[in-house]
């Protein structure tokens, strides 16, 4: 073979596998879209079935007090939605925004809480083997125990509202921390502090930064017990809120306003994880996250 020849070849070879290359990732993307479908037709699939079950159990009841019908429950909610009940209250799109605001206050100070509380654990052994049976002791009780006692030293404002979800979530963030800075890699640690970095930039920029899945999975798990919380004070001490709605709506028995409230708070719950989700692609795009 001739220099001339070898200097084609050169030429050629890079461009047929970036052709190929090309021809591989068009075809991952489209098993990619293909699955994306799948799922989504699945889901719609079992949200079907739910409703199917649902509408079949009103059938068969035959009674709205106890069970309304599909129709009959979303048309409610359509109606409430810019309507107060009782009179003197809000209407319920107004209970939605006051209790995802008491979620979003009392999370957000959780999660800034746990996050630092479980970094200093995690960095410093004295510290974490003094904390871990504080927590293991307060983890396991339920937030809901709290109530009367907040009520007692806060009374009934917002304040005792944000408090509970606090108490609900920065256990939850803080082993979430914990667990997921022991899963970094040493070698992280390891080259870093090769490299110049002291012990406190390694934590902040190398360790907390690979740790932020795992953080995020930790805020997922955390949002569903800080909306049982928020609901349960809301129907003891509050005379706003969603949980305020469903309390009145089933001290009158309607049934169909009661399950209006509980399908808002799952649609806010969902809206809520759904912007989890997104951060947790931003912070590992190779995780596989469930749309």
């Amino acid at each position: 073979m001739t220099a001339i020849d070898i200097n084609v070849a050169d030429r050629h070879t890079p461009a047929w596998e970036a052709g190929e290359e090309t021809v591989d990732l068009a075809a991952q993307r489209r098993r990619a879209r293909r699955a994306r479908l799948h799922r989504t037709a699945l889901k719609i699939t079992g949200v079907l079935i739910l409703l199917g079950a649902w509408e079949i159990g009103a059938l068969i009841i035959n009674d709205s007090s106890i069970l309304p019908s599909v129709q009959n429950t979303f048309s409610t909610l359509v109606h409430y939605l810019n309507r107060p009940y009782p009179a003197a209250s809000d209407p319920l799109w107004k209970d939605i925004v006051v209790s995802g605001r008491r979620i979003l206050i009392g999370f957000v100070l959780a999660v800034a809480g746990g996050v630092l509380i479980g970094s200093a654990m995690w960095s410093w052994r004295p510290l974490r083997d003094m904390i871990d049976p504080v927590i293991e002791l307060t983890r396991p009780l339920p937030p809901l125990a709290f109530i009367p006692l907040l009520i007692v030293w806060f009374g009934i404002g917002e304040l005792p509202k944000v408090v509970l979800i606090i108490i609900g979530v920065l256990p939850i963030m803080i082993v979430s921390t914990v667990a997921a800075l022991d899963g970094v890699p040493p070698e992280l640690d390891q080259c870093a502090r090769t490299l110049g970095a002291s012990r406190l930039y390694t934590l902040f920029h190398v360790q907390l930064r690979a740790a932020v899945p795992g953080i995020i999975t930790g805020m997922r798990l955390s949002m569903g017990g800080a909306w049982t919380s928020i609901v349960a004070v809301e129907m003891i001490a509050a005379t706003s809120g969603v949980g305020f709605l469903i309390l009145q709506a089933g001290n009158y028995s309607i049934t169909n306003l009661v399950l209006s409230g509980i399908i808002a708070i799952g649609i806010v719950s969902l809206v809520f994880d759904a912007f989890l989700r997104g951060l947790l692609r931003l912070a590992d795009p190779s995780r596989t996250v469930s749309e």
